[in-house]
């Protein structure tokens, strides 16, 4: 039989069935739909922080400190460090997640990160603002109780961006937002555009401490990181007596390899959480195609008694296999284009869907359709003609 009359039989009886077909191409077409929204999630927050911590420059050194509550090191320690071959400045900072911010103008609130900075914050960690200005050294002397607000929190508690010169509380106290932090995109506790800053030396007696854990430091060229890297090392070594996980020394070449390494391990969790649903429509499509055997038990034996092939029959059923798969793998990933638009509108999550993913997952459809399919051709093609015609 050729060929082109097999593929038509083959549609003919997928067809017949329409709504059994449909339902067993569910499970592809949920499976299909996640692996490429998952998949492209995660290749969306990788670009994202990427882009980000590239922003930040390659001249950037983050350190993070590791001791008890009592532990880090001082304003005067950081002064000292300024003083090292290789360093141009120092931008100590402090922050507390969680914190709930209330508006003094109406009962509107929100939950976000507060975090204390000094003026050359802005310079060191590119940090702008589109409204109004930044901490000055007088708001870090003298305690002021100022803040500047990322772009989210603004249109949580106001609204509105246009809030410079309006009231907020925190933890109780009052401060008066004298900048708009520029937005930079993003979500999550590290984004720009979910926090608030207030002056280091108020967020240090807001939240009852004296050292400092987290500090950024500007090395004086992308030429002299290593050189900054190696004094801050020996001085935070001789702080901690040598305690090597006290404390962790972060390049921006070091950041993005964690960043990139951690994010391609989500991704392949989450793909292979998804994938789970492709071997489940997969064992969907085996259990339809066995029914389909035993109803067409008869027809089977008519054919073989006429001359049919038992590669002929075979051949068949893997085929109508692959059709099934194969459109549902279509309408997966129409699905997964469609599940992008809706994240990116209702959640703004960055998806970013690769041809090459796409192209994969539907290849994979159709392989686990064959796959699946292999045992009950198998079973249709091994039929003896005239147990089948004898079957009713």
């Amino acid at each position: 039989m050729k060929f082109s009359k097999l593929i038509k039989m083959s549609f003919k009886s997928v067809l017949s069935n329409k709504i059994r077909s449909f339902l067993t191409m569910l499970g592809i077409i949920i499976g299909i739909s996640s692996v490429i929204v998952l998949v492209g999630m995660g290749e969306g927050t990788t670009q994202q922080v990427t882009s980000q911590i590239e922003s930040l420059g390659t001249n950037l050194l983050t350190v993070n400190i590791f001791t008890g509550r009592t532990g880090g090191i001082t304003t005067n320690d950081l002064e000292q460090l300024k003083t090292k071959p290789g360093i141009k400045d120092i931008a100590p900072s402090v922050s507390q997640g969680n914190v709930t911010v209330k508006s003094d103008s109406s009962s509107s609130s929100t939950t976000t990160t507060i975090e204390g900075c000094v003026p050359n914050s802005a310079t060191i960690r590119k940090l702008s603002v589109s409204q109004g200005r930044f901490i000055t050294q007088d708001d870090v002397d003298n305690r002021n109780r100022v803040a500047i607000i990322g772009t989210d929190v603004a249109d949580e508690i106001f609204k509105s961006t246009d809030v410079v010169g309006q009231k907020i509380s925190i933890n109780g106290n009052t401060f008066t937002i004298v900048g708009v932090l520029k937005s930079k995109g993003g979500s999550g506790s590290n984004s720009e555009d979910d926090k608030i800053i207030i002056p280091l030396s108020t967020a240090q007696r807001l939240f009852k401490i004296s050292k400092v854990k987290t500090f950024y430091v500007a090395a004086t060229d992308k030429d002299s990181v290593n050189i900054a890297k190696g004094y801050l090392q020996l001085f935070l070594n001789s702080r901690f007596k040598n305690q090597t996980n006290a404390f962790r020394i972060m390049d921006q070449t070091s950041l993005l390899e964690t960043v990139n390494e951690t994010n391609k391990s989500m991704t392949a969790m989450l793909a292979g959480i998804a994938s789970i649903s492709l071997i489940v429509g997969g064992i969907g499509i085996m259990n339809i195609m066995l029914v389909s055997v035993i109803e067409r038990t008869r027809e089977i034996g008519i054919r073989k008694a006429i001359g049919a092939r038992r590669n002929t029959i075979l051949l068949q059923f893997l085929i109508e296999s692959a059709i099934i798969s194969g459109f549902g793998g279509i309408l997966g990933v129409l699905g997964g284009y469609g599940a992008e638009k809706f994240a990116k509108s209702f959640f703004n999550t960055s998806i970013i869907i690769s041809t090459k993913v796409v192209l994969i997952a539907f290849g994979f459809s159709v392989l686990v359709g064959i796959v699946f399919g292999v045992y009950p051709a198998l079973k249709a093609s091994k039929l003896n003609p005239i147990d089948a015609l004898r079957y009713e």
